[in-house]
């Protein structure tokens, strides 16, 4: 990609071809090309009148043909995201928005996690994809860019999960399906609305060997909704959501390990054989949260209220040698051992005004979120918890307010907004021996992130769009438990300082189509990056400046009734514009690792008969560095093909549904997520060969 911003004029040629063709196609279609989004605008708008790139996913994107265990299975379709399924659920998901995020070891960071209208993101920035509810989902919205400014401490984006209304006659369903290595998924849900009560309940049970050796997992999911309208103009919804999951980690892999077996685990050093089983690496999480939301509206305007509570309990089991008495350092246990309470609340007002002939839209908000953590440390001897090495109380504090406006006159939409973030981090020490030391301490971050769009409708069927802002994210606590791998907390860390800018276009084409073009650049001053990484420690340092340049697109059209198709392009060129000093020095003009310089998705669903869908997909991305220096073998480029069938049939009071699905048709071999910047070069975390799943539903309505 040319270096700063000169493919704009990409994005004028296009357009005088998009403003040619807009009426050209056939006007039958069942694709809703123009969803109301609420991420973003925090007010309803339509996605295509946005000045940001935002996608929506729907119900049947998220679930028809697909098992519906990882949000990766629908995201793949987004452009600008990167979602990877590690193989290992003692790790999660890896989402990284315009590589945002990518850096992270394990969780979600640089992203902004909603479910429902509650954060399922901590208050530092580390949340959890796990734990969104994919059985429930109505939509996923999936925002990129400047206008994610406007949530606070998360450069990449937001991606916020809306589970099912309740509505209609009580219904009962129940599901199994069965895969590949051992993977079966048990579900049981209702739904329903009695005497203006409406509610879901829904219990998930996923049991699988895993792809590679030492993978194993059990995931159990509990979800319920209640939704009642204390009158006409309120609302009122109280959501609990329960996960427990445990599972073995197989830990990443060497280049030379993955070229011998992919699905082995690491066979280590002669001096620390097979990690993985010698320390028998592992991870258990009980999460338990509950929220609820109040709506209600005042004539135009709609007042917002939501509060949530919840508590997660992780022990995990990393691949540390035990320390020796005579050199007892803090947090060199080998067994991270915590116990997180966590709330908070949020508010906002939203009026709508004529104003100077047009309409404007004002949102006036305010979030307080706050988690405290019991957190002790053990030695690991051979995979059984020893002795305490590490015991403190860790509290983040995150406080926010913002104003947001939005103004439409004739062809033009001018939005804006500004917000003030600030982030307290404390930590009280418990573990003072020795030499050791007290390594209690607290820091503070605040930033005001300013955001700017303006929209101009070239007609009614393709809108140009720009937008800016200044964004910011700080360190989340897990990168600050080490100044070095085997040292206190880094309260040095600076916050990552970014600028933000897009332009675009979104055209109709016709009544059948929607193209979404997005150029996009950002510049960051003192990204976190990885210093060190050993044995499941991590830690991070401030790099100098970064820059992002990209190009995103997205197609999505119906050919005719019966047959549809979804493309989504992206490329990405994300490097270091300055060097700086590390473990191995980094050169100015080096690609940022975990981030695939081009990434693609298209998909063809074909439609024979009513309620049964068959369709192929293909996926590819470019080679991804996995140090910053480079130097290391980076994971190379990969191409694959999965197919998918679902079919429908109604009697009566039933409905059955069935889906069979093969991913990697042509059982190829790569590396599906790599683990950035790890000190024992076990970078890689291979990806299953050809694999399949099959399952059925069955629904009976009252």
């Amino acid at each position: 990609m040319p270096p700063r911003f000169t493919l704009a004029p990409i994005v004028l040629a296009l357009t005088s071809a998009l403003a040619g063709i807009a009426h050209a196609a056939d006007d039958s279609t069942s694709l809703v090309l123009n969803p109301v989004v609420v991420t973003g605008s925090r007010a309803e708008a339509a996605s295509f009148d946005m000045p940001a790139a935002i996608d929506v996913l729907d119900r049947d994107q998220i679930t028809a043909g697909q098992p519906r265990i990882n949000a990766s299975e629908a995201l793949v379709a987004v452009p600008g995201v990167i979602a990877n399924n590690r193989q290992n659920y003692a790790q999660d998901l890896q989402i990284s928005t315009r590589g945002f995020g990518a850096r992270s070891a394990f969780g979600v960071r640089g992203v902004k996690l909603i479910a429902d209208g509650i954060p399922a993101s901590m208050p530092d920035g580390q949340g959890q994809a796990a734990t969104f509810n994919l059985d429930m989902a109505e939509r996923m919205e999936v925002l990129r860019g400047p206008y994610s400014a406007i949530y606070g401490n998360h450069s990449g984006g937001v991606i916020q999960l809306f589970t099912r209304e309740p509505t209609g006659r009580p219904s009962i369903e129940g599901g199994f399906a069965a895969g590949s290595y051992g993977t079966t998924k048990a579900e049981i849900n209702a739904q329903g609305q009695l005497e203006g009560l409406g509610y879901v309940i829904d219990a998930t049970r996923l049991k699988t060997d895993g792809y590679r050796d030492h993978s194993a997992a059990t995931r159990e999911q509990a979800f319920a909704k209640i939704t009642t309208k204390p009158d006409d103009v309120s609302k009122l919804t109280f959501v609990v959501n329960g996960f427990w999951q445990r599972a073995d980690d197989p830990l990443g892999v060497t280049w030379a390990s993955y070229k011998n077996n992919p699905r082995a685990i690491d066979p280590g050093t002669g001096s620390s054989p097979t990690p993985a089983t010698t320390y028998n690496t592992r991870k258990s999480i009980d999460h338990l949260q509950g929220g609820v939301t109040y709506e209600r509206r005042f004539g135009p305007d709609t007042l917002q209220l939501s509060a949530y509570s919840g508590q997660r309990s992780v022990i995990q089991y990393q691949a540390i040698p035990p320390s020796s008495a005579t050199a007892i350092t803090r947090g060199s246990g080998g067994v991270v051992d915590f116990d997180r309470d966590f709330y908070g609340v949020g508010g906002r007002w939203i009026a709508v005004r004529q104003a100077g002939g047009g309409k404007l839209t004002t949102t006036f908000g305010a979030d307080y979120d706050v988690s405290k953590d019991n957190r002790s440390g053990y030695d690991n001897r051979s995979g059984v918890k020893s002795t305490l090495r590490r015991k403190e109380v860790d509290n983040v504090e995150s406080t926010g307010t913002y104003i947001q406006s939005e103004w439409q006159r004739g062809d033009w939409i001018v939005s804006g907004g500004l917000r003030y973030s600030a982030v307290k981090f404390s930590v009280d020490d418990k573990y003072i021996v020795g030499i050791n030391g007290d390594d209690s301490g607290s820091r503070n971050y605040s930033k005001t992130t300013p955001v700017l769009g303006v929209v101009y409708k070239l007609n009614p069927a393709v809108n140009l769009y720009a937008s800016a802002a200044r964004g910011f994210e700080t360190p989340t606590l897990n990168e600050m438990f080490y100044a070095t791998p085997t040292t206190g907390f880094n309260f040095g860390l600076s916050p990552a300082r970014s600028e933000h800018l897009e332009t675009g276009v979104k055209a109709l084409v016709g009544n059948s189509s929607r193209v979404n073009l997005a150029l996009f650049q950002v510049k960051t001053d003192d990204e976190l990056v990885v210093l060190a990484s050993s044995g499941g420690r991590t830690s991070y340092q401030n790099a100098g400046k970064t820059l992002r340049q990209g190009v995103e697109l997205a197609f999505d059209t119906a050919w005719r009734r019966d047959l549809t198709s979804r493309f989504a392009f992206t490329m990405l060129r994300a490097i270091y514009d300055e060097g700086f000093a590390s473990t191995t020095p980094v050169d100015a003009g080096n690609t940022m690792p975990g981030i695939p310089r081009t990434s693609a998705f298209g998909d063809l669903a074909w439609k024979p008969a009513p309620g049964v869908t068959a369709a192929i997909e293909g996926i590819y991305r470019s080679r991804t560095y996995v140090n910053d220096a480079n130097t290391a073998t980076p994971a190379p480029s990969y191409a694959i093909a999965n197919v998918r069938v679902s079919a429908e049939q109604k009697a009566g009071p039933w409905r059955f549904t069935e889906f069979a699905r093969i991913d990697n048709l042509f059982d190829r071999n790569y590396i599906g997520s790599v683990i950035v910047g790890d000190g024992n070069g076990r970078y890689y975390e291979p990806a299953p060969g050809r694999n399949g799943m099959v399952g059925v539903n069955a629904r009976y309505t009252w």
